[in-house]
């Protein structure tokens, strides 16, 4: 069987196509022999063809012989054992990599063609002209060019006025209300680029409208000069280059306007050559060549990135720093030394493009490119949320040469500024934008570049993800919300906590109830997002629901000191015995109220402890900061003290401490004299007392003491001194009777501040 299969050693596959191909070989054998030099003369071509398209004809069947003589032989069935080299399955990936040899060596081989290409470009575009010569074309070309820039720059200047104000207004305006003189400068920049539209398809129209060569390859580099400035028109929105007052990025005006020249030199770079590609492409310019010419591409717009990025790196490492939220922070980091992490995702943008170009496949360097646009317009997005968070200063200084004239003011400012509602919309609209962005990258790779699903199945794939994406997004703007609304309040409450003895400000019922409500919401947007996120997934909830709730009755029964604490501060908090900020004891400690969580309550204790104290454990709790607290304390006095005009001196003191504007919205009742609380052996204890608001009552009481104690003796009112007689007997009396007397006085003084305390 074997022999009838063979012929000669060879298979017999291969024999029969032998066989096929021979006359046609035979022919390519005669044709060759015909065009040696030995012959001495060239055959003339059949009649009808030209000597160029003979030998086109003849080098494609050549070719085609040849490529058919090289193809492998398919495996018979039942000739495996035979042949054992063509059952080995060869490697997917060193058949790539040799691929990619053969034709990188082929491409790098066919520049010579690419330069005879090239070289014949004007002969071609003279041909492809219908009469119109080359220097008309190049000149009618240039013009509608230099007229469709020179539109766009008379626009700026007729609006350069009122761009100047618009400027000042964004420089002026804070926050989100910038918003709408930033938009009014854009409109004017998309007036200008739809002047250039106006023109170049104007132009098209009247001069390049006739459908040949020419006309399509002027239309390709006018449409080329639109796309190139509509492209910038991103930059300069956030370099605004000779207009500072409305620039985003940290930069001065030297910095931006070399930064967006170069931007633009690169993108105008990259449109010329990627026009010179088509036109190879439409000139059946060979694959090698195009390859070659590719190569060439990318390696020059590789270099001019490199160029600028290094010409540019403090300007811009100044820009990406300042987009990050703290000074010291891993994106502000990044930021400083962003070339060295640039660098690497151009370089493989470089080498993706040139694979492309040598095996034709442009899947992976597309999507490449659309990951780095993608990173841009977030970098873009940023810009322009930082510009409209920013802090504004008091006053705008001077900048010098090389300090950044707009932009973002120092972190240490945005630190301490106060997260706004602006923060929250734009945290919000930065994920929308983000999980968008990560949607279409994420189908560039994996339906283009790793072939995981087909087209189809990613439709399916995002219709079935759509709802688990819109309810995540829900859940986080719905947590941003009450991250913001829980947390400005209780901020608010804190600067109102008394530092004073025994005092405190009262926050509102509110504020305090927001950090339990805080913490609910935050588990209820957990689970109702889990939940939902696992159904649409495909999970049945019913078990876990059931599972939950067994789990929930075994903790109430197991934990019942946990379950008490839970129960009491609720308790607590719905009959407002506390709120944040208030002075409080509760017998086991007392202190302003910090804080609390589901189960306990914190104290700050006037000298700094914090007391941290389960619900279940509070007991009696005792407020001193509602409404109003009412201060006596007593002092001592003479006994032959006037006490009328004691009380009419105590009352004018009172008066001017309530007519001060430091006590004026404090008091309640002014100080006055109560009376004689008890008469002593050489003193009467007189009892005072005022009503105040519970801010700072020891304070008030302080001053008040203080005042009275300046003011008695310019009036003749003298407070008791403790007297002793001592009789003595010879010349060591006069100690004794002076210890004595020392000893009566410091007794006097502790007997005061005791007589104080407990009037409090």
């Amino acid at each position: 069987m074997s022999s009838r299969k063979q012929f000669v050693g060879i298979p017999f596959t291969s024999a029969l196509r032998f066989m096929a191909l021979a006359p046609v070989f035979c022919l390519f054998l005669c044709l060759h022999a015909l065009s040696l030099p030995a012959t001495a003369q060239t055959p003339a071509p059949p009649a009808g063809i030209s000597q160029e398209q003979f030998d086109a004809l003849v080098e494609a069947i050549s070719r085609s012989v040849v490529a058919q003589l090289k193809a492998p032989v398919p495996a018979m069935a039942g000739g495996g054992a035979s042949d054992p080299a063509g059952a080995a399955t060869p490697d997917p990936l060193e058949a790539r990599v040799a691929q990619f040899v053969d034709r990188g060596s082929a491409a790098l081989a066919a520049f010579p063609e690419l330069g005879r290409r090239l070289a014949e470009f004007p002969k071609l575009i003279v041909q492809a002209g219908d009469g119109r010569g080359l220097s008309a074309f190049v000149l009618l070309l240039f013009i509608s060019a230099a007229l469709a820039l020179a539109v766009e720059r008379l626009v700026a200047v007729l609006f350069g006025g009122l761009r100047a104000r618009l400027g000042a207004r964004v420089a002026a305006t804070p926050g989100p209300a910038a918003l709408l003189p930033i938009g009014a400068i854009l409109a004017l920049d998309l007036v200008g680029v739809a002047a250039v539209w106006f023109v170049s398809y104007g132009a098209i129209g009247i001069w390049f409208s006739r459908g040949v060569g020419q006309d399509k390859l002027a239309a390709a580099v006018l449409a080329g000069i639109f796309a190139w400035r509509l492209y910038m028109l991103a930059f300069r929105f956030v370099l605004r280059p000779g207009l500072a007052s409305a620039r985003l990025a940290a930069m001065d005006d030297g910095e931006a306007a070399a930064l967006y020249r170069r931007i633009a030199l690169i993108v105008l770079l990259i449109v010329v050559l990627r026009i010179v590609i088509r036109l190879l492409i439409a000139t059946a310019t060979p694959a090698e060549a195009i390859a070659a010419g590719q190569i060439l591409v990318t390696c020059l717009v590789l270099s001019f990135v490199f160029w600028m990025a290094a010409r540019s790196r403090v300007a811009v490492g100044r820009w990406l720093a300042g987009l990050a939220t703290a000074q010291n922070s891993l994106a502000g980091r990044l930021g400083a030394h962003w070339l060295t992490v640039a660098a690497p995702p151009f370089l493989a943008l470089g080498l993706t493009q040139i694979y492309g170009a040598v095996v034709a496949r442009y899947t992976v360097p597309n999507a490449v490119l659309l990951t780095l646009n993608a990173l841009i317009a977030l970098i873009l997005f940023q810009t322009l949320a930082r510009y409209l968070t920013r802090p504004r200063p008091a006053a705008v200084p001077e900048f010098a040469e090389g300090e950044p004239a707009a932009g973002p003011p120092a972190d240490t400012a945005a630190k301490a500024a106060p997260r706004g509602f602006t923060d929250v919309v734009i945290r919000c609209i930065r994920t929308a934008i983000l999980l968008a962005i990560m949607v279409f990258v994420a189908q560039s790779w994996i339906v283009d570049v790793f072939a995981l699903v087909d087209e189809q199945g990613w439709r399916t794939l995002a219709r079935s993800s759509l709802a688990t994406a819109v309810t995540l997004f829900l859940a986080f703007v719905a947590w941003e919300l009450v991250d913001f609304f829980t947390r400005a309040t209780p901020a608010a409450a804190s600067d109102v906590a008394a530092a004073g003895e025994g005092g405190g400000g009262s926050g509102s019922r509110l504020a305090t109830m927001l950090p339990l409500l805080r913490v609910v919401l935050a588990i209820t947007i957990g689970v109702l997002a889990l939940l939902v996120v696992l159904s649409e997934m495909g999970v049945n909830i019913a078990p876990l629901l059931a599972g939950a709730s067994v789990f929930g009755l075994a903790l109430s029964f197991g934990s019942q000191a946990l379950v008490r604490d839970i129960v009491s501060g609720i308790f607590y908090l719905s009959d407002d015995a506390f709120r944040i900020g208030e002075y409080i004891d509760c017998g086991k400690a007392k202190g302003s109220v910090e804080g609390f969580t589901l189960r306990s309550i914190r104290l700050r204790h006037q000298n700094g402890q914090v007391h941290t104290i389960p619900f279940g454990q509070l007991g009696q709790i005792t407020n001193f900061s509602r409404d109003w607290a009412t201060v006596k304390f007593n002092l001592r006095f003479k006994r032959d003290t006037d006490l009328e005009k004691l009380r009419k001196t105590v009352k004018k003191i009172g008066d001017q401490m309530q007519a001060d504007p430091e006590f004026a919205n404090d008091f309640i009742a002014p100080l006055r004299m109560q009376g004689v609380a008890d008469i002593l052996d050489n003193a009467l204890l007189v009892r005072f007392k005022f009503t105040v608001k519970p801010i700072q009552p020891s304070y008030v009481q302080r001053v008040a003491v203080k005042t009275m104690v300046t003011t008695f003796p310019t009036v003749g009112i003298e407070f008791a001194d403790s007297m002793v007689a001592v009789q003595t007997m010879g010349a060591g009396g006069d100690q004794a009777a002076a210890a004595a007397a020392s000893s009566a006085q410091n007794r006097s003084r502790a007997e005061l501040a005791l007589s104080t305390e407990a009037g409090q």
